[in-house]
């Protein structure tokens, strides 16, 4: 399984590991070696008709549900912010947090659903579904560009980062809860230890 990941802000495309996929919502404890965590939103489907080079006019027919997540990175590596870098830092085992079940199109083209996303309470980052953002058209246009690219399975996800990576847990803290949700529902609740 691929989890293939647009880049925000540019038109560039890594893929991480499948071992980055957390399903389980167990905790994260962070390597001795790592002074901090990054995290970058994304917008994500599951792909469920393979393909190569999706053309814009049939991508709706090749993803079965959406959903947001959170994507973990190693920090002190993505000062550049090439893909190399941002590609070697996605590859710690359970960084992907993409919760199942997912959702229908529908539900992220209606107006006012939101997305949260917390460190110990505080929102780190929101946004709200609805005619001010074509979600919809984002996830399609990463399915469609991420298709040129890598050959499209069932079962695979492609992801669109919706801002770029930045700090979730510094060299001084000890440990963080981070938690999602979305429609009201909880999407992950897990602590980051160090």
């Amino acid at each position: 399984m691929n989890i293939t990941v647009r880049l925000h802000g540019q038109d560039s495309y890594i893929c991480r590991p499948d071992t980055t996929w957390e399903r389980e919502n167990k905790d994260f404890y962070v390597p001795d070696f790592l002074k901090e965590i990054c995290y970058s939103p994304v917008l994500f489907a599951r792909i469920s008709k393979a393909g190569k080079c999706i053309s814009p006019k049939f991508v709706s027919r090749y993803y079965d549900g959406l959903n947001f997540g959170i994507l973990m990175y190693m920090g002190g590596i993505l000062e550049n912010r090439t893909p190399e870098s941002i590609g070697f830092a996605s590859v710690l085992d359970h960084t992907s947090l993409l919760p199942f079940p997912l959702y229908l199109p529908e539900v992220l083209s209606a107006e006012g659903n939101e997305f949260r996303f917390c460190k110990d309470n505080d929102t780190l980052f929101s946004t709200t579904t609805g005619k001010e953002t074509d979600y919809i058209g984002i996830v399609e246009r990463c399915i469609t560009g991420a298709s040129g690219y890598v050959s499209q399975r069932i079962g695979d996800i492609v992801a669109e980062e919706l801002a770029k990576p930045v700090c979730l847990i510094g060299e001084n803290e000890e440990r963080v809860r981070i938690s999602a949700s979305f429609c009201g529902n909880e999407l992950f609740g897990l602590s980051i230890i160090r």
